[in-house]
Protein backbone atom coordinates (compact mmCIF):
# COMPACT_ATOMS: atom_id res chain seq x y z
CA UNK A 1 0.00 0.00 0.00
CA UNK A 2 1.69 3.13 -1.47
CA UNK A 3 1.79 6.38 1.18
CA UNK A 4 2.96 9.12 -1.12
CA UNK A 5 1.78 12.30 -0.71
CA UNK A 6 -0.27 13.89 -3.45
CA UNK A 7 2.22 15.93 -5.72
CA UNK A 8 2.28 19.54 -4.10
CA UNK A 9 2.77 22.34 -6.87
CA UNK A 10 2.97 25.92 -6.87
CA UNK A 11 1.63 27.65 -10.58
CA UNK A 12 2.57 31.00 -11.71
CA UNK A 13 0.27 31.71 -14.31
CA UNK A 14 0.87 34.94 -17.46
CA UNK A 15 -1.17 37.42 -16.94
CA UNK A 16 -4.44 36.94 -19.05
CA UNK A 17 -7.60 39.12 -20.04
CA UNK A 18 -8.76 39.77 -17.04
CA UNK A 19 -12.27 38.78 -17.37
CA UNK A 20 -11.17 35.37 -18.31
CA UNK A 21 -8.30 34.95 -15.42
CA UNK A 22 -11.10 35.51 -13.08
CA UNK A 23 -13.57 33.10 -14.85
CA UNK A 24 -11.37 30.60 -15.03
CA UNK A 25 -9.98 31.12 -10.89
CA UNK A 26 -13.89 31.22 -10.32
CA UNK A 27 -13.91 27.78 -11.88
CA UNK A 28 -10.81 26.44 -10.74
CA UNK A 29 -12.50 27.19 -6.81
CA UNK A 30 -15.87 25.16 -7.60
CA UNK A 31 -14.34 22.12 -9.45
CA UNK A 32 -12.35 19.55 -9.14
CA UNK A 33 -9.83 19.82 -12.06
CA UNK A 34 -6.44 21.17 -12.38
CA UNK A 35 -6.01 24.84 -13.25
CA UNK A 36 -5.02 23.59 -16.59
CA UNK A 37 -8.27 21.89 -17.19
CA UNK A 38 -10.24 25.00 -15.81
CA UNK A 39 -7.85 27.08 -18.44
CA UNK A 40 -8.59 24.77 -21.44
CA UNK A 41 -12.80 24.47 -20.42
CA UNK A 42 -12.93 28.63 -20.02
CA UNK A 43 -11.03 28.43 -23.34
CA UNK A 44 -13.75 27.09 -24.85
CA UNK A 45 -16.94 28.82 -23.26
CA UNK A 46 -17.58 32.43 -22.94
CA UNK A 47 -16.64 34.19 -20.19
CA UNK A 48 -19.04 36.91 -21.06
CA UNK A 49 -22.14 34.33 -20.54
CA UNK A 50 -20.75 33.59 -17.06
CA UNK A 51 -20.16 37.56 -15.83
CA UNK A 52 -23.60 38.39 -17.54
CA UNK A 53 -24.96 35.28 -15.37
CA UNK A 54 -22.80 34.95 -11.75
CA UNK A 55 -21.72 38.73 -11.29
CA UNK A 56 -24.08 40.61 -12.77
CA UNK A 57 -27.52 38.88 -12.21
CA UNK A 58 -26.70 36.66 -9.06
CA UNK A 59 -24.47 39.14 -7.35
CA UNK A 60 -21.44 37.06 -6.83
CA UNK A 61 -19.12 39.74 -6.51
CA UNK A 62 -16.11 38.26 -5.20
CA UNK A 63 -15.24 36.82 -8.62
CA UNK A 64 -14.12 40.28 -9.93
CA UNK A 65 -11.35 40.29 -7.35
CA UNK A 66 -9.85 37.44 -9.30
CA UNK A 67 -9.12 39.57 -12.59
CA UNK A 68 -6.89 42.68 -12.30
CA UNK A 69 -6.35 45.61 -14.63
CA UNK A 70 -3.05 48.27 -15.44
CA UNK A 71 -4.52 51.31 -16.22
CA UNK A 72 -2.95 54.73 -16.67
CA UNK A 73 -4.51 58.12 -16.74
CA UNK A 74 -2.44 60.81 -18.60
CA UNK A 75 -2.83 64.69 -18.55
CA UNK A 76 -5.51 64.82 -15.58
CA UNK A 77 -5.65 67.64 -13.12
CA UNK A 78 -4.48 66.97 -9.33
CA UNK A 79 -8.07 67.32 -8.69
CA UNK A 80 -9.69 64.13 -10.34
CA UNK A 81 -6.11 62.01 -10.03
CA UNK A 82 -7.21 62.50 -5.79
CA UNK A 83 -10.84 61.49 -6.82
CA UNK A 84 -9.32 58.76 -8.74
CA UNK A 85 -7.63 57.72 -5.37
CA UNK A 86 -10.43 57.74 -3.20
CA UNK A 87 -11.11 53.80 -3.83
CA UNK A 88 -10.23 51.83 -0.24
CA UNK A 89 -9.07 48.96 -2.36
CA UNK A 90 -6.54 50.54 -4.48
CA UNK A 91 -3.10 50.43 -5.57
CA UNK A 92 -1.60 53.26 -7.72
CA UNK A 93 0.89 56.07 -8.03
CA UNK A 94 0.95 59.23 -9.43
CA UNK A 95 3.40 61.56 -10.57
CA UNK A 96 5.08 63.40 -7.36
CA UNK A 97 5.07 67.41 -7.02
CA UNK A 98 8.25 66.58 -4.60
CA UNK A 99 10.60 65.53 -6.85
CA UNK A 100 9.22 66.84 -9.94
CA UNK A 101 8.83 70.30 -12.32
CA UNK A 102 5.09 70.73 -12.35
CA UNK A 103 5.12 74.65 -14.27
CA UNK A 104 5.81 72.93 -17.72
CA UNK A 105 2.54 70.54 -17.41
CA UNK A 106 -0.08 73.22 -18.09
CA UNK A 107 -3.75 73.22 -16.65
CA UNK A 108 -6.95 71.41 -16.70
CA UNK A 109 -9.44 74.07 -17.80
CA UNK A 110 -13.08 73.40 -17.07
CA UNK A 111 -15.41 73.10 -20.48
CA UNK A 112 -17.66 75.48 -18.96
CA UNK A 113 -15.89 78.20 -18.95
CA UNK A 114 -13.84 78.35 -22.28
CA UNK A 115 -14.09 80.90 -24.45
CA UNK A 116 -15.70 83.37 -21.60
CA UNK A 117 -14.55 85.74 -19.53
CA UNK A 118 -14.48 83.91 -16.92
CA UNK A 119 -12.06 81.90 -18.42
CA UNK A 120 -8.96 85.16 -18.46
CA UNK A 121 -10.01 85.25 -14.80
CA UNK A 122 -9.10 81.57 -13.83
CA UNK A 123 -5.86 81.69 -16.43
CA UNK A 124 -4.86 85.02 -14.42
CA UNK A 125 -4.96 83.03 -11.73
CA UNK A 126 -2.93 80.04 -12.78
CA UNK A 127 -0.21 82.56 -14.74
CA UNK A 128 0.39 84.67 -11.41
CA UNK A 129 0.57 80.50 -9.31
CA UNK A 130 2.86 79.77 -12.09
CA UNK A 131 5.39 82.62 -12.00
CA UNK A 132 5.99 82.67 -8.77
CA UNK A 133 6.67 79.05 -8.50
CA UNK A 134 9.37 79.61 -11.28
CA UNK A 135 10.36 82.53 -9.62
CA UNK A 136 11.11 81.39 -6.08
CA UNK A 137 12.99 78.07 -7.35
CA UNK A 138 16.33 79.77 -8.02
CA UNK A 139 16.65 81.97 -5.05
CA UNK A 140 15.32 78.98 -2.65
CA UNK A 141 17.80 76.51 -4.51
CA UNK A 142 20.52 79.02 -3.53
CA UNK A 143 19.72 79.50 -0.28
CA UNK A 144 19.20 75.41 0.53
CA UNK A 145 22.82 75.31 -1.07
CA UNK A 146 24.69 77.87 1.07
CA UNK A 147 22.98 76.38 4.21
CA UNK A 148 23.29 72.49 3.25
CA UNK A 149 26.52 72.53 1.07
CA UNK A 150 27.14 68.97 -0.21
CA UNK A 151 29.18 66.18 1.93
CA UNK A 152 32.45 64.78 0.09
CA UNK A 153 30.83 61.74 0.29
CA UNK A 154 27.58 62.68 -2.20
CA UNK A 155 27.96 63.04 -6.22
CA UNK A 156 27.07 66.75 -7.27
CA UNK A 157 24.61 64.96 -9.24
CA UNK A 158 22.93 63.16 -6.17
CA UNK A 159 23.26 66.52 -4.41
CA UNK A 160 22.18 68.62 -7.30
CA UNK A 161 18.61 66.55 -7.31
CA UNK A 162 18.01 66.16 -3.75
CA UNK A 163 18.50 69.93 -3.40
CA UNK A 164 15.74 70.49 -6.19
CA UNK A 165 13.62 68.14 -4.82
CA UNK A 166 13.88 70.43 -1.29
CA UNK A 167 12.96 73.69 -3.16
CA UNK A 168 9.78 71.43 -4.75
CA UNK A 169 9.23 70.31 -1.44
CA UNK A 170 8.53 74.11 -0.75
CA UNK A 171 7.16 75.89 -4.54
CA UNK A 172 4.58 72.83 -4.29
CA UNK A 173 2.58 75.21 -1.96
CA UNK A 174 2.32 76.86 -5.38
CA UNK A 175 0.74 74.61 -7.35
CA UNK A 176 -3.28 74.73 -8.29
CA UNK A 177 -5.49 71.54 -8.06
CA UNK A 178 -5.82 72.20 -12.00
CA UNK A 179 -2.11 71.11 -12.45
CA UNK A 180 -1.74 67.99 -15.00
CA UNK A 181 -0.46 64.91 -13.63
CA UNK A 182 -0.85 61.17 -14.62
CA UNK A 183 -1.58 58.23 -12.73
CA UNK A 184 -0.71 54.57 -12.85
CA UNK A 185 -2.90 52.27 -11.42
CA UNK A 186 -3.21 48.08 -10.71
CA UNK A 187 -6.91 47.16 -9.77
CA UNK A 188 -9.59 43.77 -9.68
CA UNK A 189 -12.23 44.54 -12.29
CA UNK A 190 -14.76 45.05 -8.78
CA UNK A 191 -12.77 48.03 -7.99
CA UNK A 192 -12.56 49.24 -11.24
CA UNK A 193 -15.97 48.63 -11.23
CA UNK A 194 -16.88 50.80 -8.35
CA UNK A 195 -14.44 53.24 -9.37
CA UNK A 196 -16.44 53.80 -12.94
CA UNK A 197 -20.09 54.39 -11.39
CA UNK A 198 -18.39 56.43 -8.95
CA UNK A 199 -16.67 58.36 -11.47
CA UNK A 200 -20.16 58.64 -14.13
CA UNK A 201 -22.31 59.57 -10.84
CA UNK A 202 -19.82 62.79 -9.73
CA UNK A 203 -21.34 66.24 -10.17
CA UNK A 204 -18.02 67.42 -11.54
CA UNK A 205 -17.71 66.56 -15.89
CA UNK A 206 -13.95 65.78 -16.07
CA UNK A 207 -14.67 63.03 -13.62
CA UNK A 208 -17.93 61.87 -15.50
CA UNK A 209 -15.67 62.31 -18.87
CA UNK A 210 -13.11 59.99 -17.31
CA UNK A 211 -15.58 57.58 -16.07
CA UNK A 212 -16.49 57.66 -19.80
CA UNK A 213 -12.95 57.21 -21.48
CA UNK A 214 -12.56 54.53 -18.39
CA UNK A 215 -15.70 52.14 -19.86
CA UNK A 216 -14.29 53.20 -23.44
CA UNK A 217 -11.06 51.69 -22.69
CA UNK A 218 -12.60 48.34 -21.24
CA UNK A 219 -14.05 47.75 -24.64
CA UNK A 220 -10.78 48.23 -26.59
CA UNK A 221 -7.89 45.05 -26.83
CA UNK A 222 -5.30 46.81 -24.07
CA UNK A 223 -1.87 48.19 -25.19
CA UNK A 224 0.29 45.66 -25.45
CA UNK A 225 3.75 47.45 -25.98
CA UNK A 226 5.70 44.98 -24.03
CA UNK A 227 5.07 41.86 -25.94
CA UNK A 228 5.91 43.91 -29.06
CA UNK A 229 8.99 44.80 -27.25
CA UNK A 230 9.58 41.66 -26.76
CA UNK A 231 8.80 40.10 -30.46
CA UNK A 232 5.44 38.26 -29.77
CA UNK A 233 3.34 38.15 -32.62
CA UNK A 234 1.03 40.83 -32.28
CA UNK A 235 -2.01 38.77 -33.21
CA UNK A 236 -5.61 40.44 -32.88
CA UNK A 237 -6.62 40.69 -28.88
CA UNK A 238 -9.21 40.46 -27.08
CA UNK A 239 -10.88 43.79 -25.48
CA UNK A 240 -9.91 43.95 -21.86
CA UNK A 241 -13.03 44.01 -19.94
CA UNK A 242 -16.25 43.89 -22.46
CA UNK A 243 -19.04 42.87 -19.81
CA UNK A 244 -18.02 45.22 -17.64
CA UNK A 245 -17.87 47.96 -20.09
CA UNK A 246 -21.37 47.47 -21.16
CA UNK A 247 -22.96 47.14 -17.66
CA UNK A 248 -20.50 50.35 -15.72
CA UNK A 249 -23.60 53.09 -15.19
CA UNK A 250 -24.13 56.06 -12.98
CA UNK A 251 -25.71 55.31 -9.88
CA UNK A 252 -28.80 57.62 -8.37
CA UNK A 253 -27.96 57.13 -4.62
CA UNK A 254 -24.18 58.39 -5.09
CA UNK A 255 -24.95 61.52 -7.65
CA UNK A 256 -27.91 62.56 -5.12
CA UNK A 257 -26.99 61.63 -1.39
CA UNK A 258 -23.99 64.73 -0.67
CA UNK A 259 -25.99 67.24 -2.48
CA UNK A 260 -28.96 66.77 -0.43
CA UNK A 261 -27.03 66.20 2.88
CA UNK A 262 -25.28 69.46 1.65
CA UNK A 263 -28.63 71.46 1.95
CA UNK A 264 -29.64 69.76 4.62
CA UNK A 265 -26.70 70.56 6.71
CA UNK A 266 -26.42 74.46 5.65
CA UNK A 267 -30.23 74.66 7.28
CA UNK A 268 -29.00 73.01 10.32
CA UNK A 269 -25.74 74.64 10.65
CA UNK A 270 -27.31 78.15 10.20
CA UNK A 271 -29.50 77.17 12.91
CA UNK A 272 -26.54 76.73 15.05
CA UNK A 273 -24.55 78.96 14.06
CA UNK A 274 -22.13 76.78 12.84
CA UNK A 275 -21.60 78.35 9.17
CA UNK A 276 -19.14 81.05 10.02
CA UNK A 277 -15.80 80.21 10.51
CA UNK A 278 -15.59 83.11 13.87
CA UNK A 279 -17.80 80.55 15.34
CA UNK A 280 -15.35 78.00 15.61
CA UNK A 281 -12.53 79.37 18.22
CA UNK A 282 -8.89 78.76 17.18
CA UNK A 283 -8.27 76.25 14.89
CA UNK A 284 -6.39 72.76 15.81
CA UNK A 285 -4.02 70.79 13.68
CA UNK A 286 -4.98 67.50 15.03
CA UNK A 287 -7.82 66.85 17.52
CA UNK A 288 -8.12 63.52 19.04
CA UNK A 289 -11.75 62.94 19.69
CA UNK A 290 -13.40 61.35 22.53
CA UNK A 291 -14.65 58.04 21.92
CA UNK A 292 -18.53 59.13 21.83
CA UNK A 293 -22.14 57.18 20.74
CA UNK A 294 -22.46 55.25 17.33
CA UNK A 295 -25.34 57.41 16.24
CA UNK A 296 -23.59 60.78 17.17
CA UNK A 297 -20.89 59.55 15.66
CA UNK A 298 -22.74 58.93 12.15
CA UNK A 299 -24.84 62.09 12.20
CA UNK A 300 -21.22 64.26 13.06
CA UNK A 301 -19.19 63.28 10.47
CA UNK A 302 -22.71 63.13 7.89
CA UNK A 303 -22.60 67.08 8.52
CA UNK A 304 -19.08 66.93 8.50
CA UNK A 305 -18.64 65.84 5.20
CA UNK A 306 -20.71 68.79 3.57
CA UNK A 307 -19.57 71.60 6.40
CA UNK A 308 -16.15 73.53 6.85
CA UNK A 309 -16.86 73.58 10.93
CA UNK A 310 -14.07 71.61 12.73
CA UNK A 311 -16.20 67.69 14.04
CA UNK A 312 -15.81 68.57 17.94
CA UNK A 313 -18.48 71.92 17.31
CA UNK A 314 -20.29 69.61 14.88
CA UNK A 315 -20.65 66.87 17.93
CA UNK A 316 -21.58 69.47 20.71
CA UNK A 317 -24.70 70.91 18.27
CA UNK A 318 -25.69 67.14 17.18
CA UNK A 319 -25.43 66.07 21.27
CA UNK A 320 -28.17 68.96 21.93
CA UNK A 321 -30.80 67.10 19.31
CA UNK A 322 -33.56 64.73 19.85
CA UNK A 323 -33.48 61.43 18.86
CA UNK A 324 -36.01 62.20 16.06
CA UNK A 325 -33.65 65.37 15.01
CA UNK A 326 -30.57 62.43 14.49
CA UNK A 327 -33.04 59.87 12.57
CA UNK A 328 -33.85 62.76 10.02
CA UNK A 329 -29.80 63.22 9.67
CA UNK A 330 -29.30 59.64 8.66
CA UNK A 331 -32.61 59.66 6.75
CA UNK A 332 -31.34 62.52 4.29
CA UNK A 333 -28.56 60.63 3.55
CA UNK A 334 -30.37 56.85 3.07
CA UNK A 335 -33.61 57.79 1.39
CA UNK A 336 -32.18 57.56 -2.25
CA UNK A 337 -30.41 54.29 -1.56
CA UNK A 338 -31.53 51.44 -3.55
CA UNK A 339 -31.92 47.49 -2.66
CA UNK A 340 -27.98 47.20 -3.98
CA UNK A 341 -26.19 50.13 -2.89
CA UNK A 342 -23.48 50.24 -0.18
CA UNK A 343 -23.91 52.57 2.58
CA UNK A 344 -22.08 55.81 1.58
CA UNK A 345 -18.54 55.88 3.51
CA UNK A 346 -19.73 58.33 6.02
CA UNK A 347 -21.24 55.23 7.82
CA UNK A 348 -17.90 53.42 8.17
CA UNK A 349 -17.91 54.16 12.08
CA UNK A 350 -16.80 52.61 15.13
CA UNK A 351 -13.06 53.01 15.10
CA UNK A 352 -10.95 53.75 18.52
CA UNK A 353 -8.87 56.90 17.06
CA UNK A 354 -10.44 59.87 15.22
CA UNK A 355 -8.36 62.39 14.73
CA UNK A 356 -10.02 65.94 13.01
CA UNK A 357 -6.88 66.65 11.26
CA UNK A 358 -6.22 71.11 9.28
CA UNK A 359 -3.45 70.93 6.85
CA UNK A 360 -1.73 72.16 3.71
CA UNK A 361 -3.63 70.73 0.45
CA UNK A 362 -0.11 69.16 -0.49
CA UNK A 363 0.93 67.49 2.76
CA UNK A 364 -2.36 66.06 2.90
CA UNK A 365 -2.06 64.59 -0.85
CA UNK A 366 0.54 62.11 0.52
CA UNK A 367 -1.92 61.35 4.29
CA UNK A 368 -4.64 60.21 1.70
CA UNK A 369 -2.62 57.44 0.47
CA UNK A 370 -3.61 55.75 3.59
CA UNK A 371 -5.91 53.19 3.47
CA UNK A 372 -5.87 51.13 6.19
CA UNK A 373 -7.80 54.09 8.10
CA UNK A 374 -11.35 55.52 7.12
CA UNK A 375 -11.06 59.44 5.56
CA UNK A 376 -13.98 61.84 5.34
CA UNK A 377 -11.96 64.79 3.85
CA UNK A 378 -13.87 68.38 3.59
CA UNK A 379 -14.41 69.98 0.08
CA UNK A 380 -11.69 72.13 -0.90
CA UNK A 381 -11.83 75.75 -0.02
CA UNK A 382 -9.79 79.08 0.76
CA UNK A 383 -11.84 79.42 4.39
CA UNK A 384 -8.82 78.28 6.38
CA UNK A 385 -6.48 80.41 5.21
CA UNK A 386 -2.76 78.50 3.66
CA UNK A 387 0.15 77.35 5.39
CA UNK A 388 3.78 79.12 5.28
CA UNK A 389 6.22 76.85 4.18
CA UNK A 390 9.22 77.34 6.92
CA UNK A 391 11.99 76.97 4.54
CA UNK A 392 10.62 80.06 2.80
CA UNK A 393 10.49 82.12 6.03
CA UNK A 394 14.26 80.88 6.81
CA UNK A 395 15.49 82.52 3.10
CA UNK A 396 13.91 85.63 3.87
CA UNK A 397 11.39 85.03 1.06
CA UNK A 398 7.96 84.79 2.31
CA UNK A 399 6.73 87.98 1.85
CA UNK A 400 6.38 87.23 -2.19
CA UNK A 401 4.86 84.25 -1.44
CA UNK A 402 2.28 85.79 0.88
CA UNK A 403 1.45 88.69 -1.64
CA UNK A 404 0.84 85.95 -4.00
CA UNK A 405 -1.61 83.71 -1.78
CA UNK A 406 -3.30 86.74 -0.66
CA UNK A 407 -3.90 87.90 -3.95
CA UNK A 408 -5.25 84.41 -5.38
CA UNK A 409 -7.78 84.16 -2.44
CA UNK A 410 -8.94 87.16 -3.14
CA UNK A 411 -9.33 86.46 -7.02
CA UNK A 412 -10.76 82.65 -6.26
CA UNK A 413 -13.84 84.72 -3.80
CA UNK A 414 -14.49 86.80 -7.15
CA UNK A 415 -14.04 83.95 -9.10
CA UNK A 416 -16.65 81.64 -7.14
CA UNK A 417 -19.29 84.11 -8.22
CA UNK A 418 -19.07 83.28 -11.81
CA UNK A 419 -17.92 79.69 -11.57
CA UNK A 420 -17.36 77.36 -8.37
CA UNK A 421 -16.28 74.55 -10.48
CA UNK A 422 -13.15 76.98 -11.91
CA UNK A 423 -12.20 78.34 -8.16
CA UNK A 424 -11.99 75.28 -7.12
CA UNK A 425 -9.16 73.86 -9.80
CA UNK A 426 -7.52 77.05 -9.32
CA UNK A 427 -7.08 76.54 -5.34
CA UNK A 428 -3.43 76.40 -4.66
CA UNK A 429 -1.71 73.51 -2.71
CA UNK A 430 -0.74 75.58 0.19
CA UNK A 431 -4.48 76.53 1.43
CA UNK A 432 -5.59 73.87 4.04
CA UNK A 433 -7.83 71.08 4.25
CA UNK A 434 -9.96 69.15 6.43
CA UNK A 435 -10.07 65.53 6.86
CA UNK A 436 -11.27 63.51 9.29
CA UNK A 437 -8.79 60.11 9.75
CA UNK A 438 -10.87 57.34 11.71
CA UNK A 439 -8.30 54.43 12.31
CA UNK A 440 -7.11 51.54 14.90
CA UNK A 441 -3.95 51.56 16.99
CA UNK A 442 -1.81 49.73 14.59
CA UNK A 443 -2.90 52.49 11.92
CA UNK A 444 -1.93 54.85 14.17
CA UNK A 445 0.97 53.56 15.01
CA UNK A 446 2.23 53.12 11.58
CA UNK A 447 1.42 56.51 10.47
CA UNK A 448 2.55 58.63 13.46
CA UNK A 449 6.04 56.64 12.96
CA UNK A 450 6.23 56.08 9.31
CA UNK A 451 5.24 59.73 8.44
CA UNK A 452 7.37 61.57 11.30
CA UNK A 453 10.42 60.21 9.78
CA UNK A 454 13.29 62.22 8.38
CA UNK A 455 12.49 61.67 4.86
CA UNK A 456 8.84 63.47 4.76
CA UNK A 457 7.88 66.02 4.16
CA UNK A 458 7.61 68.62 6.94
CA UNK A 459 4.10 69.37 6.74
CA UNK A 460 2.78 65.66 7.35
CA UNK A 461 5.85 65.32 9.66
CA UNK A 462 4.52 67.70 12.02
CA UNK A 463 0.74 65.86 11.77
CA UNK A 464 1.95 62.49 12.24
CA UNK A 465 3.92 63.79 15.41
CA UNK A 466 1.07 65.68 16.90
CA UNK A 467 -0.73 62.43 16.54
CA UNK A 468 1.22 60.56 18.50
CA UNK A 469 1.71 63.34 21.16
CA UNK A 470 -2.60 63.45 21.23
CA UNK A 471 -2.57 59.44 21.64
CA UNK A 472 0.19 59.71 24.59
CA UNK A 473 -1.28 62.25 26.46
CA UNK A 474 -5.15 60.84 26.13
CA UNK A 475 -3.79 57.05 26.31
CA UNK A 476 0.64 56.86 27.75
CA UNK A 477 1.20 53.39 27.75
CA UNK A 478 0.34 53.23 23.93
CA UNK A 479 1.60 56.56 23.40
CA UNK A 480 4.71 56.49 24.59
CA UNK A 481 5.33 53.12 22.72
CA UNK A 482 4.88 54.98 19.10
CA UNK A 483 8.32 55.76 18.07
CA UNK A 484 7.98 58.52 15.85
CA UNK A 485 10.53 61.16 15.06
CA UNK A 486 10.22 65.11 16.25
CA UNK A 487 10.11 67.62 13.27
CA UNK A 488 12.52 69.47 14.70
CA UNK A 489 15.39 66.71 14.06
CA UNK A 490 16.00 67.03 10.43
CA UNK A 491 18.51 65.63 7.46
CA UNK A 492 17.58 67.74 4.32
CA UNK A 493 20.50 65.48 2.07
CA UNK A 494 17.93 62.39 2.76
CA UNK A 495 15.65 61.32 0.36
Amino acid sequence: MSHDQPTRRVIALAPMPPEKSAYALARYSRSPDSIEDSLRWVHGHSAEKFWDQFYFDYGHASIADLGHVIICFEDISELAAIRLEDEPLWDGQAKSSRYQNFASGGWYVPDSIRGSETEGTYHGILRSLAEIYRLLHQPLTQFLSEREPRPESMKPADYQRTIAARAFDVTRYLLPLAAKTNVGQVVSIRTLEKQITRLLSSQLPELRSIGDELKDACQRSPVNLWGELSGQSMALQEPLAPTLARHAKPNEYQASVYQDLAKYAKDALRGAGLDQPASWGEPEMVDLLEHHDPLDEIVTTLLYRVAHAPYRNLLAVVRTWTEKQKQEAIDVATSARGPHDELIKEFRSGYAFTFDVLMDIGGWRDMHRHRRCQQIQQNFTTLHGYEVPPPLVQAGLDQEYRQAMDAVRMDIEQLKKTSAEASLYATPFGFKVRCLFKMDYAEAEYIAKLRSGVKGHWSYRTIAWLMKQKLAARYPSLGDRIQATSPDIEDTLTR
